[in-house]
């Protein structure tokens, strides 16, 4: 179903959706779209006090199935570059239950912010290095080296473990001498 896990039916979570009021929609739309942009979590139960507050008597569960409907779609339109038009066809595509409202609401805030939200996913993979997760450094003494001009030059030793986009643990060793560590150094200041 999508690719997502969702409680219950695509049409269920429409029919939801389709029962609130247009400005709560489009409020939580905004907080979706500001949420992706972020790269943060949509506080679910923030959202559903938000909602019992504006008279929407839906459970917990029932508002974290429409984050995550608009959240993949909104994800997957990103992702994918598509026009507010091909999203449109793409949700109706997923349920046919709909209203015009809403898909006019979805439409309007997708002109207005998806752009944005393609240029920043674009951004993320090409910037996708993964997580440093430990440096180890050491300052030693060369003893024979085919860097160091002469012997008995220091040099700094570092090991870097990471997580890659996958999410495998990855380590990345490299030796350079005190100069070129003040050379980087200098470099990542300016």
């Amino acid at each position: 179903m999508l690719g997502m896990e969702l409680s219950s039916s695509v049409d269920g979570v429409v029919d939801n959706i389709g029962n609130l009021p247009l400005d709560l929609f489009a409020e939580t739309l905004q907080e979706i779209l500001v949420h992706l942009q972020e790269q943060r979590l949509v506080d679910f139960i923030e959202t559903w006090d938000k909602f019992q507050r504006s008279g929407i008597n839906l459970d917990q569960q029932a508002v974290q199935d429409i984050v995550r409907l608009m959240s993949f779609h909104f994800r997957l339109a990103a992702k994918s570059n598509l026009s507010a038009d091909v999203l449109i066809s793409k949700l109706t595509e997923s349920s046919r239950k709909w209203s015009k409202p809403m898909l006019q609401l979805v439409q309007r805030l997708w002109t207005e912010h998806g752009a944005l939200l393609h240029a920043h996913q674009e951004m993320l993979s090409m910037a996708s290095i993964g997580q440093l997760v430990d440096m180890q450094w050491k300052l030693g003494m060369a003893v024979s080296s085919d860097s160091c001009r002469s012997l008995n030059s220091p040099f700094i030793s570092v090991l870097l473990k990471y997580m890659d986009t996958s999410g495998e643990m990855s380590y990345k060793s490299f030796e350079m001498t005190v100069q070129q560590f003040q050379v980087c150094s200098v470099a990542n200041l300016l």
